[in-house]
């Protein structure tokens, strides 16, 4: 079987915390006969993933080297500051970066946050994933800090976390490599900007064709032609009212000859 009589699939790339089930579900609907696949993917290979053709699109974190990518933002996250559930700071609905100071934070090497420096005091090593400092976190040697998405991803009982102000955010996109926008591609777009089916840029269904809309009769040729069974001339009488012509309806007055005179 050729490239071109293969069986066309999408494949769609997610980082850690983004739920990609809405815009799959919405593709099932309306792409049932093209699967989509969902590939896993850390922050810091899903771009290689993308230029290296592992994936049509992916949702991303920004930034992206818009170099070869393309990507269009979609929410940004709220921050937050993960704690053991007996910490100070889960007695209080939110905190500021400034209220971390004393505290040592930890700063993994997969941080998705652009730090310029992070708050509170550093820790004596970086722990290798967000999945490591959560565990730190539980043991109670430090705080972290990251978006929502990935407090609940790595939830567990004996924690919790509180937003946090004062701090860099993080943005979501999707992305897609610029020289292969494919109608696929396009049809993921329109799903995640909320396109219906029936918008001008969807190519789930083909619209129907319109049928050809019936011409108007000319008003003026309307005026100019007399209706059927009405005489033409405006002046012309009828045969059946007094005086009419000749062969008139069997109903008028018949002429009688003149009487003679006496």
């Amino acid at each position: 079987m050729t490239g071109s009589e293969a069986t066309p699939s999408f494949r769609l790339a997610y980082v850690p915390g983004v739920t990609p089930t809405k815009w799959v579900r919405i593709w099932n609907e309306r792409l049932p006969d093209i699967p989509l696949t969902l590939v896993a993917v850390t922050d810091a290979e899903a771009f290689d993933v993308l230029r290296g053709g592992d994936a049509d699109a992916g949702f991303v974190r920004l930034p992206v080297d818009r170099t070869d990518l393309s990507a269009i933002p979609l929410y940004t996250e709220t921050t937050v500051v993960v704690v053991p559930k007996d910490h100070v700071v889960a007695a209080v609905e939110e905190v500021s970066a400034e209220d971390l100071a004393d505290e040592i934070v930890l700063h993994p090497l997969d941080d998705t946050l652009d730090w310029e420096r992070p708050p509170g005091q550093p820790a004596l090593e970086r722990p290798a994933t967000t999945a490591d400092a959560v565990e730190l976190v539980a043991a109670g040697i430090g705080l972290l800090v990251v978006p929502q998405s990935l407090a609940r991803l790595h939830h567990r009982k004996d924690l919790t976390y509180r937003p946090l102000t004062g701090t860099p955010e993080s943005r979501v996109a999707l992305s897609w490599p610029e020289d292969r926008t494919t109608d696929l591609v396009e049809d993921f777009i329109g799903i995640v900007r909320g396109r219906t089916v029936n918008s001008s840029r969807g190519r789930a269904q083909t619209p129907a064709k319109a049928e050809p809309k019936a011409k108007r009769p000319d008003a003026s040729a309307a005026r100019r032609k007399p209706a059927a069974g009405k005489p033409a001339g405006k002046n012309q009488r009828t045969g059946s009212g007094s005086g009419g012509s000749k062969g008139g309806s069997k109903g008028g007055a018949k002429r009688g000859k003149p009487r003679g005179r006496s």
